[in-house]
């Protein structure tokens, strides 16, 4: 597993990328896949974070954070974007933040309201992937980083487009918030 920042360090083109794409609607926006208690699959809305070179997310009181408290895995899925099939997603363990100075810098760098009953979750990673329909045939190109290892491409006759990352968050004693714009 990897944090965000290793991640990025890694494959800065693809975690550009896929923060684009989580982030292309202004705040971030996606939806988290968690493993209820039978094994099958929840799928919720959430405004994933990206904060101090990780990938956080607040989760309330809900089935959701219950399957995340009892079982860690996870998958985040960018919303889909309006005017093509892109596909950004990552997947991994969310682990609870317990670090009181993290907490509260994040809490009041994104409004948590503290009489709201959220925890915490640093979402690492294992598996990252965009996936692009480009060309005449809309054929998927896949890129795909895991810890370790190169981005592996597929398809590559179409040339993936660049997108901006938004770096305009206030900053932090510890570091820079990284928000979407």
């Amino acid at each position: 597993m990897a944090t965000w920042s290793e991640f990025a360090a890694s494959a800065p083109e693809l975690a550009e990328e896929i923060h684009a794409l989580f982030c292309q609607y202004g705040a971030g926006f996606g939806y988290l896949a968690t493993v209820r208690r039978d094994g099958g699959p929840r799928v919720h809305p959430v405004a994933p974070v990206l904060a101090e070179g990780g990938l956080f997310c607040f989760v309330m009181d809900s089935p959701k954070r219950r399957d995340l408290e009892r079982d860690g895995r996870y998958a985040l899925h960018a919303y889909p974007a309006e005017h093509s099939d892109d596909e950004a997603y990552v997947t991994g363990r969310a682990l609870p933040v317990t670090d009181p100075r993290v907490l509260a810098r994040l809490a009041r760098a994104h409004r948590a309201a503290p009489q709201v009953d959220w925890r915490l979750f640093e979402l690492d990673i294992e598996l990252a992937v965009v996936t692009r329909h480009a060309g005449r045939d809309r054929t998927p190109r896949h890129h795909i980083w895991r810890p370790g290892s190169a981005v592996e491409r597929s398809g590559e006759r179409a040339r993936p487009r660049r997108l901006r990352a938004v770096t305009n968050g206030p900053a932090l004693a510890s570091g820079t918030v990284v928000q979407c714009a």
